[in-house]
């Protein structure tokens, strides 16, 4: 493959002139001179316009799963570009990869899912979700039941839709007013929030905040309660065991639907095709997007249980919701291919009964350091709670974020792409990484702690003491 030879520094003047990236400070961004160049990937590592190779412990954004470079993915494209680049579904008419995809998909999810619906992105599945499930309802003789639960700290994407169903604040404090009907439960993070309880003791407790704001609104106006399997870019929240079959049983106990938002644990990231399959647990309807494609494409779906289908089908008119793009041929056609990389290279069950069991053991090690309060991992994802005293979940500078913030960038000076959450590291690198590279993954992150613990612990004695000298005196 030729590369091509860019003017990066004009590229950068272009990105602060021009381009306005998502979930970004642009002042920083203007401040700082443009963001950095991504020229080429391959396998694990990433390449920016400076040369630097990082190995992008992120998977792109949670999804790359069969790493970069595929050649396999390209042609599919570049076939199914020439045959058919684009035809929609909405005319009583379709395209063979589409089909071919929806049928693929009802299979891996297995049981009573029966049909899909796409989307090009997981915000728009969310769309789908929250619009199918108040429709389902309508079509059940009970449009009261439009009420959905999900939990604080909880992302479904971007949209109106997405960010008011999840429970993000910083993104509730922009852009309102938000979607009606929609009520946030504590999340199961226990090394925040359940940290001296009994991890089962914690996990029914934050279930059981489920059932609770059921009676509050009324069963009777509950539609559905979403979560997802473990919570991505709330920090890699896993949920204690018990959690989950828990939820499953009140969702059953109140006849309200249980979805779940398979868009960062889907496809072979915790091991298993999907997340609820890891939990055990059996849900009426799933989003799924990122590893659908590998990130080569967008494309997104909506898994729906048969019993979803049969109302849709109850009544002799449309269901006015779709997207230009549902289905579209060409993404289709590179999620088909994904999908038969996942499964001939048998990447899910490498990831349930090899790599991840080495990440964890890996991430054991790395959580004797002293500035880690806990490593915790399923599967491929993972995340490092970086701690002020060890043994405790105190953090630096009263937990601003900005201790995750400095590792995370020396952790990238040193050739490594995490992301930082609150104050941890989280990582979901691609599901074809090798032993040794989460090697080099881990040591990484222990340099980095290690570079940044001097300077962390100097800033926390002066703010401990600039607190004492503004405290009264006695």
């Amino acid at each position: 493959m030729t590369r091509r030879n860019y003017d990066i520094a004009e590229l950068r003047r272009l990105d602060v002139a021009h381009h306005l990236a998502p979930h970004q400070n642009h002042r920083m961004m203007r401040d700082i001179g443009g963001a950095r160049i991504i020229t080429r990937a391959d396998g694990v590592f990433i390449y920016d316009g400076d040369g630097n190779a990082i190995l992008d412990g992120m998977a792109g954004l949670w999804c790359v799963q069969v790493g970069y470079g595929r050649e396999e993915l390209a042609k599919a494209a570049y076939d199914q570009m020439l045959e058919l680049p684009f035809y929609n579904s909405f005319f009583k008419t379709t395209s063979p990869p589409t089909v071919l995809l929806a049928a693929k998909l009802a299979e891996l999810l297995g049981g009573h899912f029966t049909h899909v619906m796409f989307g090009n992105s997981g915000s728009e599945a969310i769309d789908t979700l929250i619009r199918t499930a108040r429709y389902y309802w309508q079509l059940k003789g009970q449009p009261r039941r439009n009420i959905i639960i999900s939990r604080v700290n909880g992302y479904h994407g971007s949209t109106i839709a997405g960010a008011s169903l999840g429970g993000m604040r910083p993104m509730h404090e922009q852009g309102g007013p938000w979607v009606p009907n929609i009520e946030h439960v504590i999340q199961p993070y226990w090394f925040g929030e359940g940290f001296k309880e009994d991890p089962q003791v914690f996990a029914a407790r934050a279930a059981d905040a489920i059932e609770r704001r059921i009676l509050d609104v009324g069963p009777e106006n509950v539609a559905a309660f979403i979560g997802e399997p473990i919570q991505g870019a709330g920090g890699v929240i896993i949920p204690p065991d018990g959690y989950w079959p828990r939820v499953e049983a009140i969702c059953r106990k109140y006849g309200i639907l249980l979805i779940c938002d398979e868009v960062i644990c889907g496809f072979g990231r915790l091991g298993r095709w999907f997340g609820h399959q890891y939990y055990g647990v059996r849900p009426d309807m799933v989003s799924m997007a990122k590893g659908l494609s590998s990130g080569y494409l967008p494309i997104a779906a909506v898994g729906m249980a048969d019993h979803i289908v049969e109302a849709l089908r109850s009544v002799d008119k449309d269901y006015v919701h779709g997207f230009t793009y549902s289905g579209h041929p060409v993404a289709a056609a590179v999620a088909l291919k994904n999908i038969e990389i996942l499964e001939r290279e048998h990447l899910i069950e490498r990831t349930a009964n090899d790599t991840g069991p080495y990440l964890a053991r890996g991430m054991a090690e790395l959580a004797k350091h002293s500035l880690v309060g806990e490593a915790r991992s399923v599967g491929l994802i993972g995340a490092v709670e970086i701690v002020s005293r060890k043994g405790s979940n105190e953090r630096f500078a009263g937990g601003d974020g900005s201790a995750a913030l400095t590792v995370r960038d020396l952790c990238i000076q040193n050739g490594l792409m995490v992301r930082a959450v609150r104050d941890s590291l989280v990582m979901s690198p691609p599901l074809t990484i090798t032993h040794a590279e989460i090697d080099q993954l881990l040591a990484t992150i222990g340099k980095s702690l290690d570079q940044a613990e001097p300077g962390l612990r100097a800033e926390e004695i002066k703010r401990q003491a600039a607190k004492q000298a503004r405290a009264p005196a006695a």
